[in-house]
């Protein structure tokens, strides 16, 4: 019930069978020596996706390809960026820094009392500050919300603005089509719900920002071609976001996860999920000093609850000490948020469909400890 998931046995064989290989041919030598199967990272998440396989790249995080989607964006002093309260804290820092260094406006839209982005003010905002961005956080980190992202795109496809959408809870968790949701680009990491290795995520960028050649800020020899003195080309594909220097062993881990979360199905991903999620909920409604914080329909596979009388760290660690791995969430994590319920923090609950029922009544036995 991690937010760094448990990886399958092929994931691990699949970097190990790598490393192998480079520790006796040489990198060079290995990376040319798997062209094919590197390759195949990129059609596997084109097929999580439904995308082509030009519109994926590889990045070392959800977080590193959020950021290489923000620096394409040609934002001028004044031009405003859209987003929701409930956005994850690296990209509301990231959007405030925006602000600081050239002058960019933050435009954020209204939450629905029971849970989510309200699209109707998001829409008006829309028409009133033309913003040059939408962004929307597919799934928060520390709240169980899915937010309405193919509603959004609708009325961002509608008004031809810049649309980010952060996958980095979604991918693997949920079906993602990209092409329902009619973003511009989608970040993700391997290390959640995907079951892959850390250090690795994937963007994708659609055929619209490719072929007006938006291209990230420190473009380098993997993206582009030198073609005189003073001047550059950018490759007409998602890989003129990534860097040549790639981490081929994590880029096959990444590709073994996504055949492996393909292969078991995203729907039956999901609806295990919401089995598991459902068992708990229903258990910690019952503990006395217990309250769930999560808001909105349908809800994620991410649990938040507040427990009165308990410290952070105090719960944590005595969770861990019986092989319950779980994470808190504190305030600074999710400040608006987390200030409109008046908690300091938050213990978060993230079952994966390989969980049992078995663990999740030694979790609940387990949090009984803490009732008040």
């Amino acid at each position: 019930m991690r937010g760094a998931a448990l990886m399958p046995q092929a994931v691990i064989d699949a970097m190990q069978d790598y490393l192998n290989l480079e520790s006796v041919t040489g990198g060079y030598e290995a990376a040319d020596s798997k062209v094919e199967e590197i390759a195949g990272f990129y059609s596997s998440t084109a097929k999580l996706l439904n995308c082509k396989s030009t519109n994926i790249a590889f990045t070392s995080s959800a977080t590193n390809a959020f950021a290489l989607a923000l620096s394409c964006i040609p934002f001028r002093e004044g031009d405003s960026i859209l987003l929701a309260n409930e956005d994850y804290i690296s990209n509301q820092i990231a959007f405030l820094s925006l602000q600081k260094r050239f002058g960019v406006k933050i435009v954020r839209a209204k939450s629905k009392p029971e849970g989510g982005v309200d699209v109707s003010d998001m829409k008006s905002l829309m028409d009133q500050h033309h913003p040059k961005l939408v962004s929307l956080t597919h799934v928060p980190s520390n709240t169980g919300l899915i937010q309405p992202v193919e509603e959004v795109g609708i009325l961002c496809a509608d008004r031809n603005l810049y649309y980010l959408v952060d996958g980095c809870q979604s991918a693997g968790q949920i079906p993602v089509d990209v092409a329902i949701i009619k973003c511009d680009f989608f970040s993700a990491t391997m290390r959640k719900f995907l079951r892959g290795p850390r250090g690795s995520g994937f963007l994708y960028v659609s055929d619209k920002i490719i072929n007006q050649k938006l291209e990230p800020l420190f473009i380098d020899m993997r993206g582009a071609d030198w073609i005189s003195a003073n001047e550059y080309i950018p490759r007409m594909d998602a890989r003129r976001f990534e860097e040549w220097e790639l981490p081929y062993a994590l880029v096959l881990g990444s590709k073994a996860a996504i055949d492996y979360a393909i292969h078991v199905g995203l729907p039956a991903i999901q609806k295990r999920n919401q089995h598991l999620c459902d068992l708990i909920r229903k258990e910690v409604l019952k503990l006395k000093g217990f309250t769930l914080l999560d808001k909105g329909t349908p809800q994620s596979s991410i649990i938040t609850i507040a427990i009165a009388n308990q410290t952070a760290q105090h719960v944590l660690t005595n969770l861990r000490k019986e092989n319950i791995n779980t994470s808190v969430g504190f305030r600074n994590f999710a400040l608006i948020d987390f200030e409109a319920k008046q908690v300091d923090w938050a213990l978060r609950l993230s079952p994966h469909y390989y969980n049992t029922e078995e663990e999740i009544a030694m979790l609940i036995n387990s949090l009984k400890k803490f009732s008040a």
